[in-house]
């Protein structure tokens, strides 16, 4: 099975992939005026205005923390590692690079998210990938695609992928068997999945900012007390990437195309630009300024902090130990080798418990996600989402005591579906995204708070749901 899987992945990964994630993110870095750069500095003035939430839909702060539980989880700590094992310190540059152009793509599908978003029958904001497939191209059975992608892939696989870490990492630092951490994730996530929507994003605002401040701070700190090293560091990551390194034995092609292919998927699991999760979250939000374009700067800004700070941090811990020969070290406990050979044993305790909170409050937000496509394909009755809940549980601990190399690579080939479903989606949709962010701007220019008003773009006013958007003219 392993095998057959890992065929799979080749071939979408080595063949189709990688061109896409790179030519959409390029397509649109230029479309948007290199918005990621030009306009990097206005992500922190929206921002400082983003506690607003309302009855119908979450704050654009809680928004990004709850992606940001998506997206910082096992890619930070194991996920960096493992490019790194696979693909050398090169594979660090190419998830810097998928991240930078990725922002473009990332403002794209959460500001189409914001748009096309719609009502549910609790008056409460639901949208994503699937509802803009529908709604602005006319093509359910597309959205119905995507969503049975993204419910096998962030509600099932991915939940095993953290979980899987979660319980190797418990393992490694204090020695606690892989059940008994199953047991204990089983527990506490129940208690807020069956919570809902609101109840997950309370738990990602009051965890996640906290969280990462602590891992970065233990991180960076690290790297000031051996800045000396960081030179070789960077240097090691450049000459990688282009196979300086290895230019002179032959193996400069091979060795270009590993650290490119696992730094590209890698960074995609991390950062999730592209792949159509962190929209699903944007579209429940109540944006201010109120225009779709606000929620689509604050997911860009996730894609920043998730890889260009906290990957690189992990990054540089590694890389600064050169621990990546260590015989049968993999993941997570490479990152655990690692600080505990630059500040003592308690970095191995550390990184658990980093690992914990990361990829326990990924396991909750991607079970949202997986929600909100539920109520896209109509299993709204209460017994059935239930029913859905028990069994995401259930692959938290399939994922806690499975095999390794077919947790990741499950993950590599349900991220991969769901990631061309929605680029194609996002590129047929270019237009109205070109359009809304020339509004904003525009409204900028002229010194007004940028608001939406649907009556002014009459083709989209026809695609947009009834009563969404009224309120905000």
């Amino acid at each position: 099975m392993l095998d057959f899987i890992n065929l799979i992945n080749g071939v979408l990964w080595g063949n189709l992939l990688i061109y896409l994630l790179l030519g959409t993110g390029i397509f649109f870095t230029v479309r948007l005026g290199f918005i990621q750069f030009r306009h990097f500095g206005h992500t922190f003035t929206v921002l400082r205005h983003s506690r607003k939430s309302s009855s119908h839909g979450i704050s654009s702060f809680q928004a990004l923390c709850t992606s940001l539980a998506a997206r910082v989880g096992t890619g930070n700590l194991a996920g960096v590692a493992t490019a790194i094992i696979a693909g050398g310190p090169g594979a660090v540059f190419w998830m810097w690079l998928i991240a930078l152009i990725g922002m473009a793509t990332s403002f794209a599908e959460s500001t189409l998210a914001q748009v096309y978003k719609v009502e549910d029958d609790q008056g409460l904001y639901r949208g994503g990938p699937a509802y803009y497939m529908e709604a602005g191209l006319g093509k359910r059975w597309m959205g119905i695609l995507f969503a049975i992608a993204l419910i096998l892939c962030f509600g099932l696989v991915f939940n095993a992928v953290q979980a899987h870490e979660i319980s190797k990492a418990m393992e490694q630092a204090f020695e606690v068997p892989r059940i008994v951490s199953a047991g204990v994730m089983v527990v506490l996530a129940g208690f807020i999945v069956f919570g809902g929507m609101r109840t997950i994003a309370r738990f990602a605002e009051l965890v996640v900012p906290v969280m990462a401040l602590a891992y970065i701070i233990i991180a960076f700190g690290v790297v000031l007390f051996n800045i000396d090293q960081m030179p070789r560091v960077l240097s090691n990551i450049i000459g990688s990437a282009f196979g300086w390194h290895e230019a002179g034995a032959g193996a400069l092609g091979y060795t270009v195309m590993a650290a490119m292919m696992n730094g590209i998927k890698r960074g995609l699991f991390s950062n999730e630009a592209g792949m159509g999760s962190a929209p699903n979250a944007a579209a429940s939000a109540e944006p201010y300024p109120p225009h779709p374009a606000s929620q689509g700067y604050v997911q860009m800004l996730g894609v920043f902090i998730d890889t260009l700070v906290i990957c690189t941090a992990t990054a540089a811990v590694i890389l600064i130990a050169d621990t990546t020969g260590a015989d049968g070290v993999s993941g997570v406990q490479l990152t655990q080798l690692a600080l505990s050979s630059l500040v003592g044993n308690w970095g191995a305790g550390f990184v658990a418990v980093a690992l914990l909170f990361f990829a326990f409050t990924s396991i909750v937000a991607n079970y949202a996600y997986a929600e909100s496509n539920l109520v896209f394909l109509e299993h709204k009755h209460l017994a059935g989402l239930n029913l859905f809940r028990l069994f995401v549980l259930g692959m938290v601990v399939f994922g806690a005591l499975a095999q390794s190399d077919l947790v990741w690579s499950l993950a590599d080939t349900s991220m991969g579906l769901m990631a061309i479903i929605n680029l194609v989606a996002i590129l047929l949709l270019s237009k109205v995204v070109v359009a809304l962010a020339r509004d904003y701007h525009q409204q900028q220019r002229e010194g007004k708070v940028p608001t939406f008003d649907r009556k002014q773009f009459p083709e989209l006013d026809k695609q947009i749901a009834p009563g969404v958007w009224e309120n905000k003219n």
